[in-house]
């Protein structure tokens, strides 16, 4: 179980997040839903360990954030995170000298069905292929907590649905999916569990039921943070 307990993130003048709490259980898939600015990010920080609170507990499985924790805990950024002068192979070698729980046969059969040549380099591929790359490294894992921020972020309509599809395949009864959007037209049908965030406070958290008041999930997310743009994408 992940648990948020009062948690504060402070920078500076500017508070992420205030005061937070709630718990999401093992074999779910979470959304962690808001616009821009709403405290995602900062939350899925916390959890990776790449950021500390500045008051209260995340706590998975009862303990505190930090080197035991880390080892459980697959992170998928929004922003690409490796030298220029590496290829795809070599950010399959980082992973692999960084993570015991890596298995490099599972990462090339995911390059495989990613449509991802190991010989080009990072700094060459499109934001589509470079979600793609991160999204087959954090899935070649055994994590028990696989975060993913804003996986959908700078991926074309037609390649959503192969993302969210390849995210589904870590469906365990013991493992935990949470992933940050502000796009969830796609993932309507696939969701246990809902958090939604609004100017780093939050707003509900519970199983899509008992926060949906009976909506569909962007009628739900339309309500709490605006109207829907042209195209049904959301603007808040």
């Amino acid at each position: 179980m992940l648990e948020f307990k009062n948690v504060t993130k402070k920078y500076l003048r500017r508070t992420a997040l205030e005061d937070v709490s709630f718990a999401l259980d093992a074999g779910r898939v979470c959304l962690l839903l808001g616009p821009n600015g709403s405290g995602k990010t900062t939350s899925m920080k916390l959890i990776a360990g790449l950021s500390r609170q500045t008051s209260g507990e995340v706590l998975f499985d009862g303990q505190r954030i930090g080197a035991k924790t880390k080892a459980q805990i697959a992170y998928m950024p929004t922003e690409n995170y490796f030298y220029n002068y590496m290829t795809i192979q070599d950010a399959g070698k980082y992973y692999a000298d960084f993570f015991r729980d890596f298995d490099p046969n599972r990462f090339d059969e995911w390059l495989r069905r990613m449509e991802l040549t190991p010989e080009d380099r990072v700094k060459q591929l499109s934001s589509g292929m470079a979600a793609k790359l991160r999204l087959s490294l954090i899935l070649s894992r055994d994590a028990r907590l696989m975060l993913f921020d804003e996986p959908l972020n700078g991926v074309d309509i037609l390649t959503r649905q192969q993302v969210i599809e390849a995210i589904l395949t870590a469906r365990d009864p013991s493992r935990t999916l949470l992933i940050s959007t502000h796009l969830v037209d796609e993932l309507e049908d696939v969701v246990d569990t809902c958090v939604y965030l609004k100017e780093g406070h939050l707003v509900c958290a519970g199983t899509k039921a008992e926060t949906s008041q009976g909506m569909t999930l962007k009628d739900r997310y339309i309500e709490i943070y605006g109207h829907a743009s042209e195209g049904g994408e959301i603007n808040a």
